[in-house]
């Protein structure tokens, strides 16, 4: 049965690519694979088979398993990426464009340079790219990205301490909004809700089903129930340990589990006519 690779490449891009070959390839090899006019290098991260892969288009070979001498050649373009990435800066700068430079890309083939940038406009990045290739002699790219797309590339970790989400598994980045972080009852604290990128924490969104199915087992904040202390207003809702808080005109809180609470709506039906 045919098998389906996914293969990382540096900033945290990935694709499927094929084993026609049948070539012996274990998790975390690194393959030098077909790309668009030349090879790429990169790391095996998944086997899949092919049934459980929806593909947009047909993916590209794996042409072998990588030699030492690939390895090698990698590890060089490593480091002529810094270098590129400062004589692109020097060059932008030179022109005063208002561009912020964040990563340079060499392919494994040397055939193409792909630079990152950030911007808050457009930027006529022409002129700079005739001397890069002049420079290189090679084909030139240059590419903007959102501040989402910067931290993907640049990694790092999150509040939670452990990598950036966007790093390590996320494909393609959704809309998040401040709606999602009120249905969290979390403090609209920018600080304490944006991610490294400076905008909205990507995992607002991976508790919002589950959020979507349980808020309307539970009273909304700011009702008034009656309980057997009286009325009072729900102060916070726990999903998870499933008991919500009732604060009093006294100013005690009561706190009410979701099997309390059904048990009350269950008795108030009982007493109406």
């Amino acid at each position: 049965m045919a098998e389906i690779y996914l293969v990382e490449f540096k900033g945290s891009r990935k694709e499927y690519f094929t084993n026609p070959d049948c070539l012996s390839i274990r998790i975390n090899d690194y393959v030098v694979v077909q790309a668009e006019r030349g090879e790429d290098m990169g790391r095996v991260i998944k086997k899949i088979p092919q049934e459980m892969v929806k593909l947009e288009k047909k993916p590209q070979k794996i042409l072998r398993v990588a030699t030492e001498e690939d390895l090698d050649r990698l590890a060089t373009n490593r480091e002529k990426e810094k270098e590129c990435l400062r004589e692109c800066e020097r060059m932008a700068a030179e022109r005063n464009l208002q561009m912020k430079l964040v990563d340079a890309e060499l392919r494994f083939d040397n055939n193409k340079i792909t630079f990152f940038f950030t911007a808050e406009k457009r930027v006529d990045f022409r002129e700079l790219v005739k001397e890069l290739a002049s420079t290189y002699k090679t084909r030139i790219e240059l590419r903007q990205i959102g501040v989402r797309d910067e931290a993907k590339r640049i990694g790092g970790y999150g509040v939670c301490g452990l990598p950036l989400c966007c790093a390590t598994f996320i494909q393609e980045f959704e809309p998040i909004s401040t709606q999602l972080a009120r249905e969290q009852n979390l403090p609209l604290n920018p600080a304490k809700i944006s991610g490294n990128c400076g905008r909205l924490l990507c995992c607002l969104r991976y508790e919002r089903d589950l959020y979507a199915k349980c808020l309307p087992l539970y009273p909304k904040v700011g009702e008034k129930i009656q309980t057997q202390k009286g009325e009072g207003v729900v102060e916070k809702i726990n999903i998870f340990r499933e008991y919500i808080v009732v604060k009093h005109e006294t100013g005690e809180e009561e706190k009410i589990t979701l099997t309390q609470l059904r048990k009350m709506e269950k008795q108030k039906a009982r007493r109406l006519p």
